[in-house]
């Protein structure tokens, strides 16, 4: 059985895209707020992430060629039941940083909160 940290290895983030989409406009954001914070997180601007999606990178990909941001040790709390700080494994860590923004933009925090400025 795989782990978890394996699995977000292989899992690709267009697979995950079209659900962080959904989950944020059913919430009254919009696809250009979402864009907005995972440009803030990777530095990767919609050129650049609609090539990651045409690629169908994987997490592992994807992160390998994301420039963190050098604030996003500033993203903590509770993802899944997991506190994002504690997480041992980089990539995880990574992905739930992203889950945790997306979340935070989904209930309507203030932009300028949501990117740790």
């Amino acid at each position: 059985m795989k782990t978890h940290d394996e699995r977000f290895a292989e899992m690709t983030f267009a697979s995950v895209y079209p659900h962080y989409i959904a989950k944020v406009e059913k919430k009254g954001r919009t696809k250009e707020e979402l864009l907005q914070v995972i440009e803030w997180l990777t530095g990767f601007d919609e050129q650049k992430l609609k090539a990651q999606i045409d690629a169908k990178s994987t997490f592992e990909t994807f992160f390998e060629q994301a420039t963190l941001n050098p604030n996003a040790h500033l993203i903590t709390g509770l993802i899944c039941g997991y506190r994002v700080e504690e997480i041992e494994n980089s990539l995880t860590q990574k992905v739930r940083y992203l889950d945790k923004l997306v979340d935070e933009l989904a209930k309507g925090k203030k932009m300028e909160k949501i990117l740790r400025n």
